[in-house]
């Protein structure tokens, strides 16, 4: 993964939304970049990098930083200096884990590590309450931590194209995820679903399982299978509608005697008498 002389281009976005760009030449960024003390977002995509000097650490107003697709195989130290960092794109570099001063990196909501060499879920995540959206995709993960629901503000797991043979038993307990992706892993079965109430999309493609998970009604599967059992459950909900409007429809249909809203029970001859205490019933 040699850098050799190849040239990329970064860019970057200062407080009053001003946009520059600057060449990168051999991996490096330009020393003046690193003045710029007042960037909010700063896009080293595919530029060649295998390290940042510590002067990113002073760009303390960051907001978004994007380094994927580049030769790092670690995260820079200066990187976990970023108080306000709020969307960090590390996808398709070289990384085998996290250090623990990743975790103070509290304000972080969207993070990308896709494509890497991850064979643990990197426990520096499971303190980082303000994040939002996972991406684990392509990496070498087997399990998952039971701590994962320390992670309660997690909304959008993506675990595709990893090494799970069985469901991660942690997952069941992340009531509040509301997207989760486990394309391309080897699940043969998928247990009960139908509790994590907050679920929307559950995409399952590309797994030996044999007959889609079972969710709750508002979840849109993407998998094996998917579509009928989607067109299926439409099906069944219409027809349980339907068959609630006509009850409703029967009700109302119910006849009244003149001069009294008394509930009235049909006789045996046809005719109808008040419920036993009705108001007004002597």
């Amino acid at each position: 993964m040699g850098s050799g002389g190849s040239a990329g281009l970064a860019a970057a976005e200062g407080p009053e939304g001003t946009e520059q760009r600057l060449e990168v030449r051999g991996g490096r960024v330009p020393p003046a970049l690193w003045a710029q003390r007042g960037l909010r977002k700063l896009y080293l995509s595919g530029a060649g990098l295998r390290e940042l000097p510590a002067e990113l650490g002073a760009l303390r107003h960051l907001r978004t930083l994007a380094l994927d697709g580049n030769e790092l195989l670690e995260v820079p130290e200066a990187v976990c200096r970023l108080p306000r960092l709020a969307h960090l794109y590390l996808g398709r570099n070289g990384l085998q884990g996290l250090p623990p001063a990743f975790a103070r990196l509290q304000s972080l909501r969207c993070l990308w590590l896709e494509g890497n060499f991850l064979a643990r879920f990197p426990r520096a995540l499971l303190g980082l309450p303000e994040l939002r959206s996972l991406q684990l995709g392509d990496n070498r993960l087997a399990h998952l931590p039971a701590a994962l629901p320390r992670m309660a503000g997690l909304r959008g797991l993506w675990l595709y194209g990893n090494r799970f043979e069985e469901f991660p038993p942690a997952l069941l307990r992340m009531g509040h995820l509301r997207v989760l992706d486990l394309d391309r892993n080897r699940i043969a079965r998928f247990p009960d679903l139908s509790g994590l109430a907050a679920l929307r999309l559950l995409s399952y493609d590309h797994n030996p399982a044999r007959q889609p998970p079972c969710v709750g009604d508002t979840v849109r599967l993407v998998g094996d299978g998917a579509q009928e059992f989607m067109e299926a459950r439409q099906e069944h909900l219409q027809s349980l509608q339907r068959r609630e409007e006509e009850e409703e429809e029967g009700t109302e249909a119910l006849p009244v005697a003149p001069g009294d809203s008394s509930p009235l029970l049909e006789n045996g001859d046809g005719s109808f008498a008040a419920l036993p205490g009705s108001p007004g019933e002597t």
